[in-house]
């Protein structure tokens, strides 16, 4: 069999500095050799390990990995460590240079955006279960990877936080869910216990708090796991975006600007940044979805105590568009969230303003603070709000994991663990590649499929802009 895919290569132009209006469903490829988003994450990580430099001559190889995020290196990680299989890793810019370098650094006991209730309501209680166990699991996972790796992890749980006294009876109901039915150690508390215990966030009316959640510094993780897998022979090779794609004969002919890079199998490990012409596969199969974040300041003593700061915990709002903040190990606070619809307007001074906005509301104390990091990055959204680790056509030697919709901080590592089974051909008796997120597409089954992704795809902005005012009237009115 013989397939090709044409992008736009040839046309990257050198110049790499940041590009903040950069977006996957409009730019031809996300440049090469760019330099980091000016994140706090960048500037607080220290120096990056050592890579392989950019391709500079066709080779072969058997596994190419497309994306130096947690999700690339946990996956060559584990081709090498538990496989033999000693991959090559593409990265189109820096290592990292996507999510794992811009995330809120919150690693939860959870995938994709629905909830265990969710679940059981899509997918019937065995299935729920089931999938429990594998995202658990995976979970368990990282918090032990969290402590071989320097990633100024804190495992103290998780909070979501009630923003409307409308939302405290989900709360309880989603408490009892992970209880009785999931054995999970969750507790309902009240405002004025949050308050007391954890912070004086003025904008909570209640709060749940889950015991498993793990607030970790992603770039120093992600180089963590570079770092391992590069000890176990594993190449990677940034300023190099696959720019061309032709398959031949059944091998991956992936074009970079220093030369083509022959591969029998690839695993594509780009989440929010995968562009429209990487290959048809994945065109149209996520949406990519702008999150905003800030850092401030250090806070004085004074701040801490007036907004009573007694944990590093991080927290959730029960907004659509939800809030996620925490303060950080060197107390700071960070805080996102979803801002804007377009790469072109990403620079609007009124995404910025509605995080500070944010911060002066849950904060009184700490309104008009100076921001020292103001970022943001693409988030992987798919269309059920769950992620696909699969390979989309039995006919080719591709698979990826993709779709974590901005909760693959944990998950992204045993993702990357099971992507690299299924490459290495051992899923084969392995039941729990029944679940849903293994054994089915990053589509809608049904027939209204091909509106959803296809005829609509140019429409889908206009869409998500109505959507998110639709959301804004829910979350505050």
């Amino acid at each position: 069999m013989t397939t090709a895919v044409h992008t736009q290569g040839g046309d990257i132009r050198q110049d790499t500095r940041y590009d903040p209006q950069y977006d996957p469903l409009v730019a031809a490829n996300p440049g090469a050799g760019r330099d980091y988003a000016p994140t706090y994450w960048v500037a607080s990580a220290g120096t990056p390990p050592e890579d392989d430099g950019p391709v500079m001559q066709d080779f072969d190889v058997d596994v190419a990995v497309i994306g130096s995020g947690s999700t690339g290196m946990s996956t060559a990680l584990y081709l090498a460590q538990d496989h033999g299989i000693s991959a090559v890793v593409l990265e189109a810019n820096q290592t990292a240079w996507g999510c794992s370098s811009r995330s809120g650094g919150q690693g939860q006991n959870a995938s994709g955006r629905l909830t265990r209730s969710q679940w059981i309501a899509r997918w019937g209680m065995d299935t729920a279960k089931a999938l429990d166990t594998e995202i658990r699991t995976g979970f368990e996972n990282f918090k032990a990877l969290t402590r071989e790796i320097d990633c100024d992890a804190i495992d103290g749980g998780h909070l979501y936080v009630a923003h409307r006294k409308e939302k405290v009876a989900y709360l309880e109901e989603q408490t009892r869910v992970r209880r009785d039915i999931f054995g999970y150690q969750a507790k309902m508390l009240t405002a004025q216990e949050l308050r007391e215990q954890y912070c004086d966030e003025r904008d909570a009316r209640a709060a749940m708090w889950e015991p498993d959640g793990v607030g970790v510094h992603p770039l120093k993780f992600t180089f963590g796991l570079m770092r391992k897998a590069r000890a176990l022979g594993v190449k990677v090779h940034t300023a190099s975006p696959v720019q061309g794609w032709t398959t031949v004969g059944g091998i991956h002919h992936l074009q970079t600007p220093g030369g083509v890079v022959r591969a029998k199998r690839v695993a594509v490990c780009t989440g929010g940044y995968t562009g429209q012409a990487l290959n048809p596969l994945l065109k149209n199969k996520i949406l990519p979805i702008l999150s905003n974040s800030v850092t401030t300041r250090v806070l004085t003593a004074a701040e801490l105590a007036a907004c009573n700061f007694r944990s590093h915990v991080f927290m959730t709002d029960t907004r659509t568009l939800r809030f996620y903040y925490r303060l950080l190990p060197d107390n700071r606070l960070q805080l996102g969230s979803r801002s804007s619809i377009s790469g072109a307007d990403a620079q609007d001074p009124g995404h910025l303003k509605l995080l500070t906005d944010a911060i002066a509301r849950k904060f009184p104390p700490l309104a008009g603070i100076a921001i020292e990091h103001s970022w943001w990055g693409w988030v992987d959204v798919s269309h059920d709000m769950m992620p696909r680790i699969t390979r989309p056509d039995p006919a080719q030697t591709v698979w990826h994991a993709l779709g974590y919709g901005g909760n693959g901080v944990s998950f992204s590592t045993w993702a990357g663990k099971r992507l690299a089974q299924r490459v290495a051909g051992k899923d084969g008796n392995d039941a729990v590649f029944e679940l849903p997120i293994y054994n089915s597409p990053l589509e809608y089954p049904n027939l209204f499929n091909v509106v959803r992704s296809q005829a609509f795809a140019p429409f889908r902005r206009f869409g998500q802009f109505f959507l998110y005012k639709w959301y804004w009237m829910q979350d505050e009115l």
